[in-house]
């Protein structure tokens, strides 16, 4: 049985999401920023106690009908409205630079941690993270924007708090009641009916909405699925159309609707009680300090002047008090966000910590050698064991065998993205290398980008980028080099398939590896793609992986995989 982590682990884990900015090579930038918008918030609290006094002159000088106290008041508001004003607009304007600050450095650091060693890769193959384009571009963004609403509204409440606390204490004056037959004094008693009255609304809002943190956690997640379902059926729009399949995509699109919607009416629910507690709460704020200082203004211990005063004095420590209650929402939804960002680091941080089986290392002799290799499932199920084999530089091997037996799987430890399985694979040093998956990947952009990739496409001219296309029967697509597109969508799987051919035409790798890169080509295609691999690249070293033999005879050796009685495999060098 799993413990939860305890309040200091959790802690723990918020600072560790939020302490690396702070310390980064911006945290001078960052830390005058914040030091600005402290100043500022500072600031217009002292303009609040400003208000408070002004509150009971202004209404002092209205009971008693004293003209030119009126006007010096209404000059006095307006400059302090006009201060209020530009101090509110620039706190605000620091605190949205900062947030964007905060937020470009976090997705960049973020990007780099899924991008790096793979992580993106291990992530989605192990299903250890869900929906990481979400918490890297929705997430984040909440946790900045959160962070700093939360914490810079937290210190303007005790600032504002400690500020109106002595003001509510000396204006209050003392209350007197009798207990039996002793007559009871509570000095500054506004303050302690502010005191009581914050405690009990932030313990009902409290028992009230604490379901609401894991409820915007799953709301998060429901919402990311069914828009990651939407996406799908634009990337696989020609399968699904073929299949005729659109009733099952529209069932299952509303099923995770219904996820979001069963949840939503369930946030609706809970923030309809919250909501009704926290609206009373506030509501009657407004009325309690009068009712409660009435008695003393009535009896003419007090003028309507010091009753404003009372009054706004109240109403800003009882604000102040009523923090967490104000802001309960937002706590739940960002410490919802940050649930999530904390199970994405930890999936991140688990994939880095993983044991290699698999040695990687460079060879001085050959292009690639494969030393004492095995290779497994991720569930520990063997594919094949001690392979041992090497290739020289400019050498063409096939690899051939049923499937299940692991040739594609050969190709991505060769590649480093796979990481179950022992012994040593090295690659020779220096050499660029270049793997054409069966599934050509096109990013979005223009024809000239995805022809290119992964390397700049200001390296190659338009005549060079041109040649390639017309060697790899594309030359329809030569006018379309500018053309800014989803090529995954406008081109066939053949046609991108070509594509890959040109890409590596251009590229002119040292060493070329084929996965079943030619799976969707008819034979005669096939034949002239690996041709113009001769002919093109003649001094590239060639791995292919394939099913027809009549790509046998561009190869010189046949690492041939055949099927034993237990399940493995065993591998067999041969030349053809």
């Amino acid at each position: 049985m799993t413990q939860k982590p305890g309040k200091s682990a959790r802690w723990r884990a918020v600072w560790q999401l939020i302490k690396p900015y702070w310390q980064s090579e911006e945290k001078w930038k960052a830390w005058g920023m914040l030091a600005a918008i402290v100043i500022l918030s500072l600031t217009s609290v002292y303009l609040s106690v400003q208000f408070n006094e002004w509150n009971r002159v202004f209404y002092d000088a209205l009971q008693n009908k004293n003209f030119p106290i009126f006007k010096q008041q209404l000059f006095k508001f307006s400059w302090l409205a006009l201060i209020f004003i530009v101090v509110s607009i620039y706190k605000v304007y620091l605190t949205q630079g900062l947030q964007m600050s905060w937020r470009r450095w976090m997705t960049n650091e973020y990007m780099n941690k899924w991008l790096s060693n793979h992580a993106y890769y291990y992530t989605e193959h192990q299903h250890q993270v869900d929906n990481p384009d979400q918490r890297i571009a929705a997430d984040l963004n909440a946790l900045t924007a959160g962070t700093l609403s939360l914490t810079l509204g937290l210190l303007s409440s005790l600032v504002t708090l400690f500020s109106f606390i002595t003001i509510l204490w000396s204006v209050s004056g003392p209350i007197s009641f009798m207990l039996g037959a002793q007559q009871i004094t509570v000095p500054g008693y506004m303050l302690w009916f502010a005191l009581l009255y914050a405690l009990i609304g932030s313990l009902v809002v409290g028992l009230i909405g604490r379901p609401l943190v894991k409820l915007s956690f799953n709301q998060e997640w429901f919402e990311a699925n069914f828009r990651f379902g939407l996406i799908r059926i634009r990337e696989n729009s020609d399968a699904i159309a073929l299949y005729h399949g659109e009733q099952s995509e529209k069932q299952q699109l509303t099923d995770n609707f219904e996820a979001i919607r069963s949840n939503w009416w369930s946030i609706m629910r809970l923030s309809r009680r919250l909501n009704f507690a926290s609206s009373f709460y506030g509501q009657f704020a407004i009325i309690f300090p009068i009712l409660v200082a009435a008695p003393r203004y009535f009896s003419g211990a007090i003028q309507m002047g010091l009753l404003m005063q009372i009054s706004s004095a109240f109403g800003q420590v009882q604000d102040s008090l009523s923090w967490f209650i104000n802001a309960f929402s937002d706590l739940a939804s960002w410490k919802a966000c940050v649930n999530r960002l904390a199970g994405f680091n930890t999936a991140i941080d688990q994939v880095n910590e993983q044991p290699r089986g698999i040695a990687l290392g460079h060879s001085q002799e050959h292009d690639l050698q494969l030393h004492n290799l095995t290779l497994n499932l991720p569930n520990g199920n063997p594919l094949f064991s001690a392979v041992s084999a090497s290739l020289a530089a400019g050498g063409r091997v096939l690899i051939a065998g049923p499937s299940g037996c692991g040739k594609s799987t050969l190709l991505r430890a060769i590649a480093g993205v796979w990481p179950y399985g022992a012994g040593e694979i090295k690659t020779a040093d220096s050499k660029k290398q270049l793997f054409l998956p069966q599934r050509s990947y096109i990013p979005i952009g223009s024809l000239r980008e995805g022809l290119s990739y992964p390397e700049e496409s200001a390296n190659h001219s338009d005549e060079r980028l041109c040649e390639v296309l017309e060697a790899c029967c594309l030359s329809h697509l030569q006018p379309a080099l500018e053309q800014y597109a989803n090529w995954s969508q406008r081109l066939s799987p053949g046609e991108q398939q070509r594509l890959a051919f040109a890409r590596a035409i251009l590229i002119k790798p040292d060493i070329l590896y084929l996965d079943e890169a030619t799976s969707a080509l008819d034979d005669d295609t096939e034949q002239r793609m690996y041709q113009l691999l001769l002919e093109k690249l003649p001094h590239t070293s060639v791995i292919s992986v394939a099913h027809r033999n009549s790509v046998a005879k561009y190869h010189q050796h046949c690492w041939r995989f055949t099927q034993q009685d237990d399940g493995q495999c065993n591998m067999t060098a041969t030349v053809l």
